[in-house]
């Protein structure tokens, strides 16, 4: 799918070549998000390949606190399609992969050998479960991209939490983390890596360090949204900053007191 060498990511990521290189891992560098696919099926045995991948993710304490749907029929494809914000990929991707926190199974397991379950009201779980989710999404998306499949994480299914409640069935304890579509990439589909903050911006030793500069970042993105056809001087920090203002959550302000009807995160 896409060829590019560790110093050539490595490059496209921070700025400047490396003056080391690990072998082995050039794969891992070269992860876009892919939303335009060729119209070609992925055989269901290989999806089962991959949610295995998925399975075999760490989860904590074996609990497995997670649960993917897959959405395959037309008709449900467009509504969920329109649940997620009206989003193209989500209608043509091969395949189209809902990932949920869910305490609804460990529940119930546990009351049919008398176990009361309470602790699953505590924030810890929520947290976990969340975590077993991206875990095991992310390992899904490793295997696929090693086979030329391209993805694309779709945030929006968290716009509208009633909606995809009604839309899957979900019962009590079940919460709509993220969708994954998985395609094959269209042919000549141009989609760049994507700079990162520099290392030292995220990696600290030992204690957690000063407030780090993004100014240096602010500059390395710039002609990245240029070529993307976004305007260069709205910088990093601005478009970030507007997206944590709290005017921009699309329908995702109303999460918290979903989540606890929902019951999740009760104390």
């Amino acid at each position: 799918m896409f060829h590019e060498t560790f110093r050539e990511a490595w490059a496209l990521r921070y700025g400047a070549a490396p003056d080391f290189e690990v072998a082995g891992i050039d794969r891992f560098l070269t992860h876009r998000s892919i939303r335009k696919y060729r119209d070609e099926p992925i055989p269901e045995e290989t999806i089962k390949g991959l949610i295995a991948a998925a399975q075999s993710a760490a989860t904590s304490s074996n609990l497995q606190l997670w649960s993917v749907i897959s959405v395959q029929n037309g008709e449900r494809r467009e509504a969920i399609a329109q649940l997620c914000g009206d989003q193209k990929q989500v209608r043509e991707a091969a395949w189209f992969l809902a990932f949920f926190a869910d305490h609804h199974r460990l529940r119930a397991a546990a009351a049919a050998v008398g176990e009361s379950a309470a602790g699953l009201d505590y924030n810890e779980f929520y947290t976990m479960a969340v975590i077993d989710a991206a875990l095991a999404a992310e390992r899904l998306v490793c295997a696929a991209e090693s086979l030329g499949i391209g993805i694309c994480y779709i945030g929006a299914l968290r716009n509208d939490p009633d909606g995809v409640r009604a839309f899957f069935g979900l019962p009590e304890g079940v919460f709509g983390v993220f969708g994954l579509c998985l395609g094959w990439p269209a042919k000549g589909v141009e989609a760049e890596i994507k700079p990162r903050l520099a290392q030292e911006a995220v990696w600290f030793r030992e204690t957690y360090g000063p407030s780090p500069n993004v100014e240096e970042y602010d500059a390395r993105m710039r002609p990245f949204y240029e070529r993307q056809g976004m305007k260069g001087d709205a910088t990093w920090s601005m478009r970030s900053g507007r997206r944590v203002d709290g005017h921009h959550m699309t329908g995702r302000e109303v999460l918290q007191p979903w989540l606890q009807r929902q019951g999740f995160d009760r104390r």
